[in-house]
């Protein structure tokens, strides 16, 4: 059946990507924004890097202590924020255009020092938000590096998910999960091509796709939103028709955000591409 009255075109036989295909021209430029990666207790990677040019870390346990002291900033896409967020923490995303003027407001309003976080230990943007407040002159900075994954499980009932307290940290996907669903590049498109009527949906930004259709212009480009209106009619029309849905992002782990929507909807077939577009760069060569 016909999904926004156009029919999916039959993925037999889809063609793997190549240089030619894609054009050199429209890949020079491409960007990928650091996304939530497992992280160990003791792994701070991203520390020394930047406690060089003065940004201080803060542990878990002094942030719970002085929550009411501090205003707590989400420096991660509108989505990531919406998904899963700090309770009180105010979204300021780097990525945004007035990103500096926020920042400078909050902390001239609430006269308190500024705590940045992303995603964990290995995700670089609450520092370099920090970094970019510092730049624009704030002076009383630090960074949560542990992350919003590490914060959920040690304080749940301080955590929201979905716009609902997160109260149990058993709620929040595990790995395996979430692997359950990951699928490396080949056997990506294998079921693509063994799948009957599958719909690929490419959630990269505009930004992040600039233009660039991996699957030959088979698939549908449906960036996240934080209402997720047009990607809800997809999802809702794909289970109705026994659809395989198949996702596409650009590293891979904005996926992992995307898997709480779905399961939210009880939608039960669907694959991530590990590590997203860029892992299909990667094989053709073209590294970032």
């Amino acid at each position: 059946m016909p999904i926004y009255g156009k029919e999916a075109i039959p993925a037999a036989g889809l063609a793997r990507p190549t240089l030619n295909s894609l054009g050199f021209a429209a890949l020079l430029g491409l960007s990928f924004l650091c996304q939530a990666s497992p992280s160990l207790a003791a792994d701070f990677p991203l520390r020394d890097q930047y406690q060089s040019v003065g940004l201080e870390p803060i542990e878990t346990s002094e942030l719970a202590q002085s929550l009411d002291a501090v205003s707590v900033v989400d420096a991660r896409s509108t989505y990531e924020f919406e998904t899963l967020h700090i309770e009180g923490a105010r979204s300021i995303p780097l990525a945004s255009s007035g990103f500096e003027d926020e920042v400078r407001a909050l902390a001239e309003s609430s006269g308190q020092p500024l705590v940045f976080y992303c995603n964990g230990v290995t995700c670089a943007v609450s520092y370099k938000a920090a970094l970019k407040a510092t730049q624009a002159g704030i002076q009383r900075v630090r960074v949560y590096d542990a992350g919003v994954f590490a914060w959920a499980k040690a304080h749940p009932g301080h955590t929201v998910l979905l716009g609902e307290p997160l109260e149990d940290a058993d709620r929040l996907i595990a790995d395996a999960a979430f692997k359950e669903h990951l699928l490396g590049e080949e056997a990506f498109y294998t079921r693509i091509e063994t799948s009957k009527k599958p719909l690929i949906v490419d959630i990269r930004s505009n930004d992040q796709r600039k233009g660039v259709s991996l699957f030959q212009m088979q698939d549908r480009h449906v960036p996240l939103t934080k209402d997720n209106r047009e990607l809800g009619g997809l999802v809702e029309a794909a289970v109705k028709q026994n659809r395989p849905l198949f996702f596409l992002d650009a590293t891979g782990k904005q996926v992992r955000w995307l898997q709480y929507y779905l399961e939210a909807q009880n939608v039960d077939t669907y694959w991530f591409l590990e590590g997203g577009a860029r892992r299909v760069y990667e094989s053709m060569g073209l590294n970032n």
